[in-house]
């Protein structure tokens, strides 16, 4: 959604929604894609005009929009997170960590979804954030752990926590700002959308998917048509079958338009 079908203002075009009404007019299934955890996901779904199937947190939860379900989420445990936060600590010195959880549905105990140790910096708003020591943050199961280093880039963190981690966990992100994010090994927003291309009887080469960062390679890569924008990370440019018009200039609406 991010950097993709929104736009810098964090909203969906007039042009981006009257082309996306257009496609579900024709029954064509629209899927949202996102790093976001469920609770950031109904505005933006409001604005779409959508009600179907999200895939949230990279693809570590699938999420009924319509029914304010989460009906299947991977998590890493308290052990895991515990063993993968001390390999981050030594590969990343000073790196502050956070945790995602979710409930039931999108808002089930939102106070307590995001759980931050004292020293992490949000790289963007997030009112729903809650400080706790670094135990507790990294005491329960959670669908993702978040690391953040301000003095260094994404890319950086990313290859310093590959280094130590190797294919135990997926290892990605969404923005170059000093985050990284960590899931279940395999979990990927490519393995989201693969499950819901699978629920509602469509096949890979008939899936178009848009991206902008690395956590959109495997989708990307993944769909028969894989659409990178403009203002595309050049990672997922390399990954995509096509490069439309930027997030600002309304790239999604671009491609879509040709059939709807």
């Amino acid at each position: 959604m991010d950097g993709t079908l929104l736009t810098p203002a964090e909203d969906i075009s007039p042009r981006t929604a009257a082309v996306i009404a257009r496609v579900l007019a024709d029954e064509v299934p629209f899927v949202l894609v996102t790093g976001r955890p469920p609770r950031w996901v109904p505005r933006v779904a409001e604005q779409a005009g959508v009600s179907g199937y999200a895939v949230c947190a990279n693809g570590a939860v699938l999420y009924d929009i319509g029914a304010d379900r989460v009906i299947e989420k991977r998590e890493l445990d308290a052990i895991a997170l515990h063993e993968y936060a001390r390999a981050l600590l030594t590969a990343i010195p000073g790196c502050r960590l956070a945790t995602e959880r979710v409930g039931e549905t999108a808002m089930d105990g939102a106070s307590e979804q995001f759980l931050a140790e004292p020293g992490y910096r949000h790289p963007w708003p997030n009112p729903d954030s809650a400080a706790a020591p670094r135990g507790e943050v990294l005491g329960k199961s959670a669908i993702k752990m978040l690391a953040r280093h301000p003095e260094m880039t994404s890319g950086q963190m990313a290859a310093a926590a590959t280094a130590v981690l190797g294919d135990e966990v997926a290892v990605t992100y969404s923005s170059n700002n000093g985050l990284i994010e960590i899931a279940a090994a395999g979990v990927t927003k490519g393995t989201g959308l693969a499950d819901v291309a699978q629920r509602l009887g469509v096949a890979a080469p008939d899936v178009v998917a848009f991206g902008d960062m690395p956590n959109d390679v495997p989708m990307l890569a993944w769909a028969g048509h894989g659409v990178a924008m403009a203002n595309a990370h050049p990672e997922a440019v390399a990954a995509a079958d096509e490069v439309t018009g930027p997030n600002s200039e309304d790239g999604v609406a671009l491609v879509l338009e040709r059939w709807f």
